[in-house]
């Protein structure tokens, strides 16, 4: 596990975009989430709605996240707005060493800081796939399915 002080995200930039792009999982992972370029496809395309972020350990780009925020669930006008973590990637070297969790913990803080009362994430289920990460973080099932991916949740409590 590593220490939270040299922890931080940054809002991907020229300057970051090569180590953003470079973040790779394991390839029995790649099953589970989509590659940084796509992320960042997706954020470019629903601006406002993405929020993607770089995890670095000190000047070491260590894994990529991005949340969504306000989407309509359901697609129909607005009658489920949700917000959560959309993706997840920490590289392959650097998996056990605590990312995965400072990551979740920091969507919840801006969640949190934006009012918020329930962060929303999805999984491919299997072997390799992250649900029992998220479940050990406190995700519930909500017996929902998106696609293919349950649907978790984790309850926010509010300052």
């Amino acid at each position: 596990m590593t220490t939270t002080t040299a922890l931080r995200l940054e809002e991907i930039t020229p300057k970051n975009l090569k180590a953003a792009l470079g973040i790779r999982v394991r390839p029995d992972q790649e099953f589970a989430v989509d590659p940084v370029a796509n992320s960042l496809a997706e954020a470019y395309v629903h601006p406002g709605r993405a929020w993607p972020r770089l995890i670095m350990d000190g000047d070491r780009a260590v894994g990529f996240l991005m949340a969504f925020l306000d989407i309509d669930w359901h697609e129909d006008g607005g009658s489920v707005i949700r917000s959560g973590l959309w993706r997840l990637n920490i590289a392959a070297e650097e998996q056990g060493k605590g990312y995965g969790r400072f990551a979740v913990e920091s969507v919840a803080e801006e969640l949190r800081r934006r009012g918020v009362r329930d962060l929303y994430v999805t999984w491919h289920p299997g072997d390799n796939g992250p649900e029992n990460f998220y479940l050990g973080l406190g995700f519930h099932k909500t017996g929902e399915l998106a696609g293919e991916e349950t649907v978790g949740v984790l309850k926010l409590e509010l300052d």
